[in-house]
């Protein structure tokens, strides 16, 4: 009987389908993720890793983690490091296949030594400014370098030199002999091995030849039988030389498919850019909150549950195009709606005074912590005759269809009582400093007996028992919608959203909050979505915005287009 298989959702599943169906590879399906530890991950690579991790479970099969370590200059353990954490708080797990490009040091080199001996390969000592003048154009064939005709014998000693290091670095290269006239501008004679005297993270000073990404790329995935090399859409063009090299030194035949890679707005996806962000000082560091890295976004209170769900529905395409980061907000957003804990926090406080409440007495109030989960349960809130609101809450001459308070407006406080403003204090600036109110004791809420119709709900905390934090507000890093071309045109700062972060140093928080602890999601009301950062001290609590209770950047949006 034949096996049955999950439903394919994408091209790339139909043909893992039809490869399982047709026996190929014996029926099995082995992918790999292949980061270069030069950076740390972003948002780009959650795509990839749920997709090949994600192939692998739906499908049962396997999942190498393997890193590109080609290139030694730009490449650190700090990154490998940063790497495996990050899989693994995505919730992947690659068992005992974790591997690395230098770990096929000797195969690769060995297989150079084999196209050389073929006639297929050649040290060349031509500048990179010749190299790329003899390779012509889309339009021009090539012409070959005068190193081209070199002998096996002198081939093979050179390339035995330059691995002991006899010659410095761009000396000489070694190169693929294939074609001059090729169409596909990949395929005339690439550069299969650079010198670089460079110590390697885990190699140390063993080489100092180096090879090309596109020379390891290809055999690591044979090395490995890998049955299904997915890669993003750039590398296309590759594809024929990755085939030539596996045709021509008799490797196994992993099958490369390319797939659209994540393009959002609002956001950088380059390593090097997002580097260069971190050297300028522009962020503080790889895990700032405003920074679309794994880390940032982990730091900043994304759950890897939303990730993923997040990499799902943009979906896998064969053609390139613009996601906006709406989605991503969205689904953590939903997902927070369900789960985070709702708390009274005042971010701007005005004091307000209820003149007709006892001096010394003091109520805790029941509050539910979550409408939208009835298992949430309940929390006791201390209410007293002090209290703090939102600067916002109350306007001296407020528009039509105002329902937050104002001289003689009523409105009602969260689980508690509709208060009246009788009369308003400034201070010597002219700033409303406090309010002086009325509480209606026959309108406590669920008990409410008042007959006063009010339609406006404040948040509030008990001034003697309000718990001070720091708060930062974090939003989009850029203000740019396609970054990425802006950036090619104007410095990088001035592509940066001023209001990108905004420090609160002393919110005033119910005394619930005193107990918060990482890991937890709140919703300050009317504000958004928190929890609490790594900078967190048991004399100060700091806490971060993960996203706000809507898309306030829709607004935006429409007015710069209108």
């Amino acid at each position: 009987m034949s096996q049955k298989l999950p439903k394919p959702t994408n091209f790339i599943e139909e043909i893992i389908v039809r490869d399982i169906k047709e026996g190929k590879h014996g029926g099995r399906v082995h992918t790999r993720f292949p980061p270069e530890p030069n950076g740390y991950l972003h948002i780009g690579h959650v795509k990839s890793i749920v997709l090949n991790f994600g192939l692998a479970e739906k499908y049962g099969g396997l999942t190498n983690l393997r890193f590109d370590d080609t290139n030694p200059s730009k490449e650190e353990q700090e990154y490998v490091d940063a790497i495996r954490r990050d899989v693994r708080w995505l919730g992947y797990d690659w068992g005992d296949r974790e591997y690395f490009a230098s770990d096929y040091f000797e195969d690769l080199y060995a297989m150079a030594i084999r196209l050389i001996k073929a006639g297929l390969a050649y040290v060349d000592d031509s500048t990179p400014e010749e190299i790329a003048q003899h390779k012509g154009s889309p339009t021009q064939p090539g012409t070959p370098t005068p190193y081209r005709f070199r002998t096996i014998e002198e081939n093979l000693d050179l390339f035995h030199r330059m691995r002991n290091g006899e010659f410095p670095d761009g000396a000489k290269i070694l190169r693929a002999k294939i074609s001059l006239d090729s169409p596909n501008m990949h395929m005339r004679d690439p550069i299969l091995y650079r010198i670089k005297h460079e110590h390697h993270h885990r190699t140390g000073d063993k080489w100092c030849i180096y090879p090309m990404y596109d020379f390891a790329h290809g055999q690591c995935d044979a090395l490995e039988s890998i049955t299904h090399s997915l890669c993003t859409l750039e590398f296309m063009p590759h594809r024929p030389l990755y085939n030539w090299f596996i045709k021509k030194l008799d490797l196994f035949p992993s099958r490369q498919i390319e797939f659209a890679r994540l393009n959002l707005t609002y956001t950088l996806m380059s390593k090097r850019k997002l580097l260069q962000l971190v050297q300028d000082g522009h962020v503080n560091g790889w895990d700032d909150p405003r920074m679309m890295t794994v880390s940032g976004l982990r730091r900043r209170g994304y759950t890897p549950s939303a990730l993923r769900e997040f990499a799902r529905r943009v979906g896998i395409a064969k053609r390139d195009n613009m996601i906006d980061m709406a989605l991503l907000e969205f689904v953590i957003r939903e997902e927070l709606n369900k789960t985070a804990r709702r708390v009274m926090v005042v971010t701007d406080p005005i004091k307000l005074t209820i003149t007709n409440y006892p001096d010394d007495k003091e109520e805790w109030l029941t509050i539910e912590n979550n409408p939208e989960d009835k298992d949430a349960g309940t929390r006791q809130v201390p209410f007293s005759r002090q209290l703090y609101i939102e600067r916002e809450d109350f306007m001296e001459n407020p528009p039509k269809k105002w329902f937050r308070l104002s001289p003689g407006g009523m409105a009602r406080l969260k689980g508690a009582y509709i208060v009246r403003v009788d009369s308003v204090i400034k201070d010597d600036k002219g700033s409303v400093s406090e309010l002086l109110c009325t509480y209606f004791p026959d309108s406590k809420s669920g008990q409410d007996t008042s007959g006063i119709k009010v339609r406006g709900v404040l948040h509030w905390v008990s001034v003697p028992h309000a718990v001070e934090a720091e708060v930062r507000l974090y939003d989009r890093l850029f203000k740019v919608e396609d970054v990425a071309a802006a950036a090619a045109e104007r410095p990088i700062e001035d592509l940066l959203n001023p209001d990108s972060l905004i420090i609160i140093p002393n919110a005033k928080m119910e005394p619930s909050l005193r107990e918060a602890g990482p890991g937890v999601h709140y919703q300050f009301m009317r504000k958004g979505y928190f929890t609490l950062d790594p900078d967190t001290t048991p004399g100060k609590k700091v806490f971060n915005r993960t996203v706000t209770l809507k898309d306030t950047w829709a607004k935006i949006s429409r007015k710069a287009s209108s």
